[in-house]
């Protein structure tokens, strides 16, 4: 039986800790990170959509190389999200992001982010393994909602 990403959230917490935890699929058809996840849904909204404002160099990490991000500290966090200001808010400065990766490739990214100086390297592996228990939801998701730009042409 498939994790649902609300118990993947609670294994998360468990193992690892978490403060704020969001769960973005990667909609390949349109290249956009949707919200299929969120602990704090006030302020990160499941369905919310981010293209343009993710980190180039972050999309190539953890996209398409399938690579971890850690950040241990508020400068790591600032480098990479354009709403440093409102995780700087929610008592966030430290974040691990792993990407959740399917038979198809890239699912998504599990986003992890507790208290300046909460994580530590080692935990970044411990994430990974977690990302693995998502997979099924988030492929289920993207099969269901991601839609190229254009049609076939046939």
């Amino acid at each position: 039986m498939a994790m649902t990403l609300s118990e993947v959230e609670e294994r998360v917490r468990e193992d690892v800790g978490v403060r704020l935890f969001t769960v973005l699929a990667w909609l390949p058809g349109r290249r956009v990170l949707h919200r299929a996840h969120s602990s704090h849904p006030e302020q990160y909204p499941v369905g919310g959509e981010k293209s343009v404002e993710v980190a180039a160099g972050w999309l190539d990490r953890c996209i398409t190389a399938q690579l971890p991000y850690f950040g241990p500290d508020e400068a790591a966090v600032r480098e990479v999200f354009a709403d440093h200001r409102l995780i700087a808010e929610l008592g966030c400065g430290s974040v691990i992001n792993v990407p959740v990766v399917g038979e198809s490739g890239t699912l998504g990214v599990l986003n992890l982010l507790d208290a300046p100086g909460a994580y530590e390297r080692s935990q970044v592996a411990r994430a990974g393994e977690l990302a693995v228990l998502a997979a099924p939801a988030l492929s289920e998701l993207v099969q269901r909602i991601d839609e190229p730009e254009e049609g076939p042409t046939s």
